[in-house]
């Protein structure tokens, strides 16, 4: 297994960076590394915001590699998708925010790998689409699933079913993209962001996504108890003390993730 295929720069903001070129297309190997990549994030409690990216200029990813498809006729769930799935649900899953910079092309397994992320930041000159019925195939790791509870169904349907592809501003009109960067600059602005977010106080906002996460697959009055359950772990906190305080002295707060 080579561990060149994803590069991880450590700290409190973790860069995850697929190095698959000139595509950065996901293969089962590459998949496999980013499992273990994603395990050493989950038990790293200094880590604040993840953001993960793409080698080079041509993509972010244009998803999978299609010389593998032939070989996994008739055992694509066994060979490859259980695999993808479970490795994004795990990246869905990371209890900090993450934000998908996405400095070029996303497409197909690549753009199911960014719908993955808490937040999207795309380059202007990026397309991004779920392409794969050209091939006679479909979104098979979580395209279909996590698209609509996104953009809607009508406009999940639209892209999926006609297999189109949008510019970054047609990405953003559509709530697909939070944020459209100028040209080159997708990292500088996920940076940015991933900054503000870990100068919030982390407890807070592991429980804000963690509620928020849960809000689309539960009836209201058990959102509002989870909200409540979530506030009061919160307020037990000694970052929450610190934030007051700081709010009081009319200083930046010191989060000791306590």
């Amino acid at each position: 297994m080579s561990t060149d295929l994803v590069v991880v720069e450590s700290g409190a903001i973790t860069t995850i960076r697929l190095q698959n070129p000139p595509l950065n297309l996901v293969t089962v190997e590459l998949t496999r590394v980013l499992d273990a990549t994603l395990s050493d994030i989950e038990s790293n409690s200094d880590v604040r915001c993840v953001i993960v990216t793409g080698t080079g200029e041509r993509a972010f990813c244009a998803g999978s590699d299609v010389n593998e498809f032939e070989s996994l006729r008739g055992r694509v769930g066994e060979g490859k998708l259980l695999l993808e799935k479970a490795v994004y649900r795990r990246l869905a899953k990371l209890p900090v925010p993450t934000i998908a910079a996405i400095q070029a092309d996303a497409l197909g397994g690549g753009l199911e790998l960014a719908l993955c992320n808490d937040l999207r930041v795309a380059d202007e000159r990026a397309k991004l689409g779920l392409p794969e019925v050209r091939l006679g195939v479909m979104p098979g790791s979580g395209g279909t699933q996590r698209l609509p509870r996104i953009v809607g169904p009508a406009r999940a349907k639209e892209m999926i079913l006609l297999g189109g592809l949008l510019d970054a501003g047609q990405a953003a009109s559509i709530g697909l993209v939070n944020r459209v960067a100028p040209a080159g600059e997708a990292m500088d602005v996920a940076r940015a962001m991933a900054e503000t977010i870990a100068s919030r106080g982390p407890i807070a906002v592991r429980e804000a996504k963690r509620v928020i996460d849960i809000a689309g697959d539960i009836p209201l009055d058990e959102g509002f108890a989870a909200e409540l359950d979530a506030s009061e772990r919160v307020f037990a906190s000694q970052d929450m003390l610190e934030g007051a305080r700081a709010f009081f002295e009319k200083r930046p707060p010191e989060f000791t993730n306590e």
